[in-house]
């Protein structure tokens, strides 16, 4: 432990910077998380259809934002994006704060569901471009950390909007200032967010496909805290430009059409799709809005201890976190921690079917306590694998040059299948009732079984690299990168990723054409250190 603490100390040190753009993005993803929380406290308090509306009206406006995503930080950029998401993000929320005063009921629900709507623009153009943003910016070492620090900064606000919940229930009379007050102070976070925006770089992989070599190399230069002419750096630089031979300024619609222009360009854009989708259909979304009410049905009727035991499950949420992003993702890797993860997520929400199933009346019996421990552990569960890893690997499969469409439409499934799920929980809870769970626990445990066969490990690899991955044999790469794996394998073994790059750099060097596209620097010129003016004079003779 102590080895551990010392050498990721070590890589604070060396990474600060990295580290730092890591945590100034995800402090956007405060306010994702503040929405939520802010939400499970406030829905009790209003009527059943005004407490959906509310839910689902800032989803469709997430939905909106995602779509649009893909267009602004394309053409604009990555920072640019994220500074004009905190901006209207911040507007919103400051409209939704002002509700009811000097204008009519009628008036005030009106300006009311325009400004979630609204802020939820903000932050569904924020939601895809953050993680993207962190995966292109951050050094492979620590990107699992980097981007990792997304999900603690969700935590972070939904655990801080719980607690601000229970302290308002206590400590303020009934009336407008009870859920006023959480919103008010949910607009620190986006100030905050802009303001550490302001001094971080623009991501360098965006500058390279614009041809902009020298601020890109500057970019990389300081997240690596090296000079620009360093080796390392060079040698990031120029496998950035390899990339990108050819796939410069695509439009949006190119990008999606591209989506589907082999079999494995396909196979790493679904894989984003399907790992959104099952982390909505896990049953996250339906603990994280409507956990008071979930609380109420087992057994705890005080709205005070409801909101109580929910602030709990928000702590707990933030610490594990906390200890994945410390401790976990860069040791277990992306496919355990969504194994494990998922395992634990099944097992508990079939504990909690099962309680439903057998004690149909509320009331404390012994199990109920068993039940409430079992939503805390589906919540540590969840921490550890698909709250925490699903983004990140989305993000890492992606192809740089599809990267911001891919996200882009990962972000508006997430937001399309929020919406439904918030929708259709209540409504399934009172048709199914126990059945919900069950079928919760169904989801949990197919999405194991599709990691574990047909996900293989990306930690640990350049982004530029991850293609290889799914070059062949994906199945049996998988299995070796899985606990057990070697029981389906016998012999088989796939070809490594250091063969595929020998095997591409051998076609390469025989290809005149590409050759023609794309010239590296010699190796002369890289003893000597890179030269940028005439990198950018090879740059015009580059097939764009």
């Amino acid at each position: 432990m102590a080895a551990t603490l010392k050498k990721a100390l070590q890589d604070i040190i060396q990474y600060r910077n990295a580290y730092f753009l890591a945590f100034s993005a995800a402090t956007g993803y405060v306010s994702l998380g503040w929405d939520a929380g802010l939400m499970s406290g406030i829905l009790p308090l209003h009527a059943p259809s005004l407490s959906g509306n509310l839910v689902s009206i800032l989803q469709a406006g997430g939905l909106c934002g995602a779509i649009s995503s893909s267009y602004f930080s394309s053409r604009f950029g990555r920072k640019p994006s994220l500074l004009a998401a905190g901006v209207i993000l911040l507007i919103g929320n400051t409209i939704q704060s002002t509700i009811g005063i000097g204008m009519s009921p009628d008036v005030a629900l009106k300006v009311l569901y325009f400004s979630r709507f609204f802020a939820g623009i903000g932050v569904g153009l924020l939601a895809p471009v953050v993680p993207t943003y962190v995966s292109e910016c951050a050094p492979g070492t620590i990107r699992g950390r980097c981007t990792g620090s997304i999900p603690v900064g969700l935590s972070l606000g939904n655990m801080l909007a719980f607690w601000v919940n229970y302290s308002v229930s206590l400590n303020i009379s009934p009336g407008t200032m009870q859920w006023r007050l959480p919103i008010i102070v949910q607009i620190v976070a986006g100030v905050l967010f802009l303001f550490f925006m302001l001094f971080q770089p623009e991501s360098p992989r965006w500058l390279v496909e614009r041809g902009r070599y020298e601020e890109a190399a500057a970019a990389l230069a300081y997240i690596a805290r090296k000079d620009q002419d360093d080796d390392a750096v060079v040698l990031i630089l120029n496998e950035i430009r390899a990339d990108f031979v050819g796939r410069h300024n695509l439009s949006l619609l190119t990008q999606f059409r591209k989506m589907g222009e082999s079999r494995i360009i396909a196979l790493r854009c679904v894989i984003s799709f399907i790992a959104i989708i099952f982390q909505q259909w896990s049953g996250t979304s339906a603990i994280n809005y409507y956990s008071p009410q979930m609380f109420a049905s087992l057994g705890f009727s005080a709205a005070s201890l409801t909101l109580l035991a929910t602030g709990i499950l928000g702590v707990l949420k933030f610490v594990v976190a906390c200890i994945t992003l410390a401790f976990v993702i860069e040791r277990w890797g992306r496919k355990r921690t969504l194994i494990y993860g998922g395992l634990g997520q099944g097992l508990t929400m079939l504990w909690i079917g099962g309680y439903a199933g057998t004690h149909p009346n509320q009331g404390i019996v012994p199990a109920t306590y068993v039940s409430i421990v079992a939503v805390y552990l589906y919540a540590a569960f969840y921490g550890i694998g698909w709250g925490f890893t699903s983004q990140l690997l989305g993000s890492e499969v992606a192809p740089g040059h599809l990267r911001p469409a891919v996200m882009s439409l990962a972000s508006g499934i997430s937001w399309l299948m929020v919406y439904a799920v918030t929708q259709l929980t209540p409504i399934i809870v009172e048709r199914i009732t126990y059945g919900t769970y069950l079928m919760f626990t169904a989801i949990s445990f197919i999405m194991v079984v599709w990691v574990y066969f047909f996900i293989p490990e990306t930690t640990g690899y350049q982004l530029e690299d991850i293609k290889y991955l799914f070059e062949k044999d994906i199945i049996i790469r998988s299995l070796e990168d899985a606990p057990g794996g070697w029981i389906f394998l016998g012999t088989r073994r796939a070809a490594t990723v250091c063969e595929l790059k020998a095997i591409d750099a051998i076609s390469t060097d025989e290809s005149k054409e590409a050759l023609e596209d794309f010239k590296l620097p010699s190796d002369e010129e890289l003893t000597r250190g890179h030269s940028l003016r005439s990198s950018r004079e090879r740059d015009d003779h580059m097939v764009i």
